[in-house]
């Protein structure tokens, strides 16, 4: 995906278009990495590449799941209390089956659903507000489609923040230069495309 948006036609192109270059930032972090890289959590946090990839690709999904089942809640998690509690944040592990192909397929099929969804849901409809956290309102039963796309947008964009702390705490690469060598730049006196084996 180039380093900009393109122009876009109107509100709903925008917040697909939008979602779709934060996730696509992912992508660029993890490019050129091992398999063992992405299991590193090279700064203070116990952040890795994989389980952001992980992360965000489960909480985009979720959320969909939220928009497609509006004006109704989606069905209710089968688990108990416990087992929900126990399973909480277990979406930044990375297991032993999981692989960077395997994970960025997770992400690229989570956004083929999310386009599919919104290129025609109605964005005044109303989407329900969880009740199983305790950072979601109590004073507001619903929010619309529009504003569950924003937060999707504001959340991948915070997580593709981590990942580029990620990344270059692992081998010094930065977003543009990774960028630049996913995408074919030509080389400039200020940028030289990231190639694996090369800046690695």
């Amino acid at each position: 995906m180039p380093g900009s948006v393109r122009p876009v036609i109107d509100e709903r192109d925008g917040l697909i278009t939008y979602l779709d270059q934060q996730r696509d930032a992912f992508a660029s972090a993890a490019y050129g990495l091992t398999e063992e890289q992405i299991r590193l959590a090279p700064t203070a946090g116990s952040l890795t590449m994989g389980g952001l990839l992980k992360h965000v690709a489960t909480c985009e999904q979720s959320w969909v799941e939220r928009i497609e089942a509006a004006p109704n809640p989606p069905s209710p998690d089968a688990r108990s209390v416990e087992a929900r509690a126990a399973a909480y944040g277990s979406d930044f592990l990375v297991t032993d089956d999981d692989t960077l192909d395997g994970l960025l397929a997770q992400l690229a099929a989570v956004g083929d659903r999310t386009r599919e969804i919104l290129r025609t849901a109605d964005l005044d409809a109303p989407v329900p507000v969880p009740r199983d956290a305790p950072w979601f309102p109590k004073d507001l039963e619903a929010w619309s489609v529009r504003w569950v796309v924003l937060h999707l947008i504001e959340e991948l964009a915070r997580h593709a923040g981590h990942a580029d702390i990620v990344r270059e705490s692992i081998d010094g690469a930065t977003m543009y230069e990774l960028v630049a060598g996913r995408e074919g730049w030509p080389e400039t006196p200020w940028l030289k495309p990231w190639r694996p084996g090369v800046n690695a």
